[in-house]
């Protein structure tokens, strides 16, 4: 499974992921490195993978955030609407969802 890794030349000024306009789908895992601050998307994330986020960054969907073997974050991950993981959540500085 291919994975999408997240680097600073993927974000704009703000932080927002640029690599898709709408929903991001990914097969693998999504990886975003590290001292990227709060890397933001538009719409959901979804990985069939693990959500790995290193240290000094953290992840904000304005949907939601969902992958199928687990979400880590050295940071923290915020989500508009629900987060879920099939194997566990854990973030350095919180977890914030808007209902699930």
């Amino acid at each position: 499974m291919p994975n999408l890794i997240i680097t600073k030349a993927d974000l704009d000024e703000t932080g927002l992921y640029v690599g898709a306009a709408g929903n991001v789908e990914c097969d693998g895992s999504i990886i975003i490195e590290a001292e990227l601050g709060t890397v933001r998307f538009a719409a959901s994330v979804n990985a069939k993978g693990h959500i790995e986020i290193s240290a000094g960054s953290g992840i904000s969907a304005g949907w939601g955030i969902s992958a199928g073997e687990g979400i880590s974050a050295g940071k923290g991950i915020r989500a508009g609407s629900g987060i879920s993981a099939g194997e566990g959540i854990s973030a350095g500085e919180g977890i914030r969802a808007g209902s699930g």
